[in-house]
């Protein structure tokens, strides 16, 4: 028996996601009941997970139209299956994956943007020569995964992902081919919540070159969504409050230590959670 979801949001949030995401107690829990058989029945091959709080994200992720919510379930977990390098294997206790975590790759904050996470990925953090790309992105996706389940306002408002470029270099650009990029796009566009700010700070002035790869895998809603910064960081604060960041970007939020220490225990907290997660996935 799949578990049934409770609503324990505000009634801003109920406001919000009627006029934007055509969500109502009736039609979410018409729209739960439709897809989960539809799962069941038509689908039993994605191994999907059935209980409302994972097909609701990508309800609201299509303003509960139906056909969307499909074809994105079903991108969703054959992604889990191709991509097997980021979704297989994803025990936060391991050395690889602890030494990504503590160098701080992809931090969520604690404090939100007009009620969107924001999260800082640190694009040159790693040693391109020790750490693997598919590890880096392993690390993302699981990090993001854990904050959309525990922060639920994340699926209805979406993300600011806020990419530091800061010391990138001629060996990062490398590790990241036009597949790996195409897939990572592909990924970002079918997951469960939503990117609607996309900055990159501190970009280096080569940067269009890499960038240009990126936008032409992206739909143009997305594209539109892409902010680029130059010469530091002045120009996120028009952008995000500077308030809520870290003082390591002029902010007056949690600094970057504390809450990659935050996000590194909150993982391994979760490590049976990805055991068990692990067998979700398409035939």
């Amino acid at each position: 028996m799949s578990k049934q979801y409770e609503f324990t949001l505000d009634e801003d949030d109920k406001k919000y996601l009627a006029e934007h995401l055509h969500e109502s107690d009736q039609s979410r829990n018409e729209a739960l009941k439709e897809i989960r058989n539809w799962l069941i029945e038509e689908k039993p091959d994605l191994h999907a997970r059935l209980d409302d709080k994972y097909i609701l994200p990508f309800l609201r992720g299509s303003k509960f139209n139906l056909e969307k919510t499909k074809t994105k379930l079903t991108n969703y977990y054959v992604m889990r299956r191709d991509r097997s390098e980021w979704f297989r294997n994803r025990d936060p206790t391991l050395p690889e994956l602890q030494e990504l975590v503590k160098l701080g790759v992809f931090v969520p904050l604690k404090l939100s943007s007009e009620n969107r996470l924001v999260v800082i990925i640190r694009t040159a953090a790693h040693n391109p020569k020790k750490h693997k790309m598919e590890d880096v992105f392993k690390v993302g996706k699981m990090v993001l995964d854990v904050a959309a389940m525990t922060v639920e306002r994340t699926q209805i408002y979406g993300i600011v992902a806020i990419f530091d470029m800061d010391g990138v270099g001629l060996a990062h650009a490398l590790q990241l081919t036009p597949s790996m990029i195409k897939n990572a796009v592909h990924a970002w566009q079918n997951y469960h919540c939503k990117p609607k700010q996309l900055e990159f700070i501190n970009a280096p002035v080569h940067v269009n070159v890499m960038m240009n790869v990126f936008k032409s895998f992206m739909s143009e809603k997305l594209r539109k969504r892409v902010k680029v910064h130059f010469k530091g960081t002045d120009g996120l604060y028009h952008n995000v409050d500077r308030s809520i960041l870290p003082p390591e970007y002029g902010g007056d939020g949690d600094d970057m230590e504390s809450l990659i220490g935050y996000w590194n225990r909150t993982l391994l907290s979760y490590r049976e959670w990805f055991a068990d997660d692990e067998q979700y996935k398409a035939e």
